[in-house]
Parts: C-alpha cells; sequence; structure tokens
C-alpha cells in the first residue's frame, strides 16, 4: 500500500511540475520526461539481464552451503548469544532453532532462504502466546533483529553494482568493496535494535557472555573508526576492497570444503541452486522497471533536483558535508519498500557513476537494513498478530541509527 502510494505519487507530482514549467515557457520539459521513460525501462531490463550470471553463480554457491550444513553450523554458534534475547522461550523449544536458523540465514545472505525460516520461526513462537492477536516480547525481538539484522554479505547490492558497472564500461571494477563498511554499518543498526527492544522489555544485559561479546564488538568497531581517521588518503578504501574480496572468495571455499568433506556432490548443488539465478533475475524486471521509470520522471521533471537542493541548503546551514544528500532517499525509501529503494540506488549510480561517492554510500544504505513496514506486515501477518505494541518504534530507531552509521562509515571510507 505504502509503495503504491509513493508510486503514484512519483508521477502526479511530476506532471504537475512538468504544467507548471511548460507554462513558465520551458517547453523542452515534457520530451526530456518521455525520452526519461523509454531511457529507464530499457535501463531496468539491462540491469536485470545483467543479475542473471551473478545470481547464478551465488545461488548455487549458497546451496552448497546449504547443503553441507554451514547455515546450521552458523545457527549453533550464534544460539549461546541469542538466547539471551528472549528469556521466554523454554530452552530447547521448537522456536530456538528455528529462529537461529533464520538468524543465521540472513547473516550469510540467503533472503529466499530466510523468509520461509523466519515465518516458521514466528509460527512456532506464536504457540507460546498467550494473547494470540497482540506481540509478545519474544515476537518482538525477533522482528527487530530480521529489520536491523547483521549481513556479512550483501549479494544482491554486490550484484547490481556489478551489472551496472558493466553498463557503464567499467573495468576492473571491485563490486564487493562495500563489504567492509556495509558490515560496520548493519551492525550498528543490529546493536541499535537490540538495545531498544531490551531497554522496553527490561531484559537484563549484564550477563558475561552478553557484555562480553557487546564489549567486543564496540573496541572492534572503534578500533577500526580509528585506525580508517589516522590511515593514509585512500587507505580505508584499499582496506574495503581487500576485505570485501578477500572475505567472499574465502567463504565460497569454505562452503566448498565443507560440502566435499560431508560428501555432498557439489557440482551438482551448484547446478541446482544456479538455476534458480536467472529465474530470480527475471523476475524482478517488472518491479525494477516500474521503480526506474517512476523516479526517472521525477528527475526529468526537475523535482528530484529541487528536492536535493532543499536538503542541501538545509544542512548547509547547519554547517554539514552535503556531499551524502543524493544518497539520502534511499534510506528513507527502504523503510518502506525494498523495490523502491532499488531502484533509487540505481538512479543514483547512473546519475553520479558506480563509482562515485554518492553510489558507494547509496550501496551501502541498500545493505545495511532490511524493509521495515514489509517485514512486519509479512511476519505478523502471517500469524494474525494486530496489536504490535513497541515492535515498530524499535526497528525505526534501528533504521535510523543504520542510516546515521552508514552515512558516517562512508565517509571514514571515502
Amino acid at each position: 500500500m505504502a509503495l503504491n502510494f509513493v508510486w503514484l505519487s512519483f508521477f502526479l507530482l511530476s506532471f504537475i511540475v512538468a504544467c507548471v514549467r511548460l507554462v513558465g515557457g520551458d517547453d523542452a520539459v515534457f520530451p526530456a520526461m518521455m525520452a526519461s521513460l523509454f531511457d529507464n525501462a530499457r535501463s531496468g531490463f539491462e540491469i536485470s539481464l545483467g543479475l542473471a550470471g551473478v545470481m547464478s553463480l551465488w545461488l548455487g554457491i549458497m546451496r552448497v552451503g546449504e547443503r553441507a550444513g554451514v547455515v546450521d553450523m552458523f545457527a549453533r554458534l550464534v544460539n549461546p548469544l541469542l538466547r539471551h534475547f528472549f528469556p521466554g522461550v523454554p530452552q530447547g523449544h521448537p522456536a530456538q532453532g528455528a529462529m537461529m536458523m533464520n538468524v543465521s540465514a540472513n547473516l550469510l545472505g540467503l533472503d529466499n532462504a530466510a523468509t520461509p525460516l523466519g515465518l516458521n520461526a514466528m509460527r512456532e513462537l506464536q504457540s507460546l502466546n498467550r494473547q494470540p492477536d497482540t506481540a509478545t516480547d519474544a515476537q518482538i525481538m525477533f522482528i527487530v533483529l530480521n529489520t536491523a539484522g547483521l549481513t556479512l554479505i550483501p549479494s544482491s547490492v554486490i550484484a547490481i553494482r556489478q551489472a551496472v558497472a558493466v553498463k557503464q564500461g567499467l573495468t576492473g571494477f571491485n563490486a564487493a568493496d562495500i563489504f567492509l563498511p556495509t558490515l560496520l554499518a548493519t551492525a550498528a543498526s543490529c546493536l541499535a535494535g537490540l538495545l531498544a527492544v531490551a531497554w522496553a522489555q527490561r531484559i537484563n544485559l549484564f550477563k558475561p557472555l552478553v557484555l562480553a561479546s557487546f564489549g567486543l564488538t564496540l573496541a572492534a568497531m572503534s578500533a577500526l573508526a580509528l585506525w580508517l581517521h589516522h590511515a593514509a588518503p585512500g587507505r580505508a578504501a584499499w582496506l574495503a576492497a581487500q576485505a570485501g574480496s578477500g572475505v567472499i572468495v574465502g567463504l565460497i571455499v569454505l562452503f566448498l570444503a565443507c560440502g566435499a568433506l560431508r560428501r555432498v556432490s557439489v557440482y551438482e548443488a551448484f547446478v541446482d541452486g544456479a538455476k534458480e539465478g536467472f529465474g530470480v533475475a527475471v523476475q524482478i524486471i517488472p518491479y525494477l522497471i516500474a521503480i526506474l521509470v517512476a523516479v526517472g520522471l521525477f528527475r526529468a521533471s526537475g523535482c528530484m533536483q529541487a528536492l536535493m537542493d532543499a536538503l542541501t541548503r538545509l544542512f548547509s546551514h547547519l554547517g554539514v558535508d552535503t556531499a551524502f544528500v543524493p544518497a539520502l532517499p534511499v534510506g528513507l525509501m527502504k523503510i518502506l519498500s525494498g523495490a523502491g529503494a532499488r531502484g533509487l540506488m540505481i538512479d543514483v549510480m547512473n546519475t553520479y557513476g558506480v563509482d562515485s561517492f554518492q553510489a558507494r554510500l547509496a550501496a551501502i544504505i541498500q545493505g545495511s537494513t532490511e524493509t521495515t513496514f514489509y517485514v512486519l506486515a509479512v511476519y505478523f501477518g502471517s500469524v494474525n498478530v494486530r496489536k504490535t505494541r513497541h515492535a515498530l518504534a524499535c526497528a525505526l530507531f534501528a533504521d535510523f541509527a543504520g542510516l546515521g552509521a552508514a552515512i558516517g562509515i562512508a565517509y571514514l571510507f571515502r
């Protein structure tokens, strides 16, 4: 519903502004809007098809990881820590395993696997709910973990960056250089969400394992931020590029090695997963075209420039550097719609260049949080929960914390 309103608003506002400009003597506005419609429709199709190869590769590797038990291994590793955040769930209850599997799938970027695992976890948590129409504390914590969850590899964003780079004729472009900045931004979002829910639910966080985990995380992030602050120019970007490429290649090798050790037919598993790649790429074509033509029309009519000018004046008045402003709408749209934010991100890449600071920041924002309203609607709707209590407030707090962190971290890696 939210996306429908936003999408329609783009067209109506663009048309009204164009009419005003035409009355003012600008007779080139409507031809520019018409050209933008067709150019962005073609661009959406080309980018979607460009994703097919990368998505096939990634989904194939992920299928090997699933059959090799890597997701289950991650679930076992994080369970001792995360069970402290769900005191209302009895030890050994099926909901614990389902939640850990979902969190692990999100950590590995397994979107297709994470959603059904999450819905299963919500059903298990609902079995403990004494008021079926009202969200429990455990369900709220689980929802916020999903909306602000830690993501190790933003695979879809990396794939889009690579597709756009190919379209723009860039050679040697490292699309994975957003890995480390995105990891830090999503860690900040996740930490903010956990603290917000813990405060609202009066969860005692003063436990040795929890304190040690928080302390290590904050120490690592602070040390990295301090090093980046004093690092030589370009050193941060070099580190991000090396870390992104190294970790992704390392995980691929880990999945394959685990599969081989468990006697999984890794080649067949890879092919089985890769078959879905083309289908995923084709599936997003209509959604991507719909968003790109709307955003393109909004830009061609002059509305986007007017919005950017207003934001620039506001932040300039506050004495803030305004280089981040073009990427800001991506973060605001991400709360409402992942598809809408994806379209805005691609628009920033096409406008400023995929290797620009603005495009890199837009990619970091896109990869650092989930679509809050979509997750709340799907997860609570699956168990008919109508009273969500403090779930939305905590999720939005995590979203804005993640957005602020993404902007600050992008400057560190500039």
